[in-house]
């Protein structure tokens, strides 16, 4: 049970981290910059310049931290669910920690939540 929570925090940081970068730093600076975002919205805050350094950096950090992202939350979602097996959570517990995980901020209080029930009802891990 160790093994698995160990790896379930690990990878829910990781990922939360992530996933923070992504969205409060590399998207805006991606594209805050004044032109149509996705179809959606007609113009977004002019925070940098078109082609700029800070930009490209956006740029960067959406492309190679998205894809990082993406596959390291694919083991986020296998080790939550190894874990909630093991630990024999209720399907509602286990779906709220799933989803947990694709919101930023909101996955590193899932992993708190989860982190303590296991410890409560598994004493031994302390």
């Amino acid at each position: 049970m160790q093994r698995n929570l160990t790896a379930y925090r690990v990878m829910a940081t990781i990922v939360g981290v992530l996933l923070v970068v992504l969205c409060l730093i590399g998207v805006p600076l991606a594209n805050f910059d004044g032109s149509p975002m996705w179809g959606v919205f007609d113009s977004t805050p002019m925070w940098v310049t078109p082609g700029s350094d800070a930009q490209n950096a956006g740029e960067l950090i959406t492309t190679y931290l998205g894809v990082a992202h993406g596959w390291l939350y694919m083991i986020f979602l296998l080790s939550a669910f190894l874990l909630s097996r093991r630990a024999r959570w209720d399907l509602p517990f286990t779906l709220v920690t799933l989803l947990c995980g694709t919101v930023p901020l909101l996955s590193f209080w899932a992993e708190h939540r989860a982190t303590k029930r296991v410890r409560a009802e598994h004493p031994e891990l302390h």
